[in-house]
């Protein structure tokens, strides 16, 4: 069994749910997304209380400071208690924009052509006022 004082980071980014897998988590390591005192921080490298890391996901960049230590992956509501969010208030406004503009892909109510259901419903209709 590990001691609880060594932990790796890309466990530790899994664990405290920055990340969806443990895989993901060395990716983003290795891809140079998560960075230690403004360098690269490798998958290996040991977590330690108050260390403060950058990492860039897909949807934020993060900005985090450890408050515990994490071996195994637990619901976000534990697990937010293992890290403190201290990205800076500029960044969360550039993110808030970015949302405003973010397209889902899902097509506006009313706009366009009708989907099937929608279809159905009007030939429904159509073939019930004939009769």
């Amino acid at each position: 069994m590990e001691s609880t004082s060594r932990l790796r980071l890309d466990k530790y980014l899994w664990a405290i749910r920055l990340f969806k897998t443990r895989a993901a988590a060395t990716f983003a390591c290795n891809q140079g997304k998560v960075k230690y005192q403004d360098e690269a921080a490798k998958p290996g490298k040991n977590v330690h209380l108050g260390d403060e890391y950058e990492v860039r996901t897909e949807q934020k960049r993060w900005r985090i400071k450890v408050t515990g230590l994490l071996q195994t992956r637990v619901k976000y509501e534990l697990a937010i208690k293992y890290y403190r969010d201290i990205t800076p208030p500029e960044e969360l406004e550039r993110l808030k924009y970015q949302a405003a503009s973010f397209f889902s892909g899902k097509r506006p109510s009313k706009v366009g052509r009708p989907t099937k259901k929608e279809r159905r419903d009007l030939d429904s209709f159509v073939e019930g006022d004939t009769n």
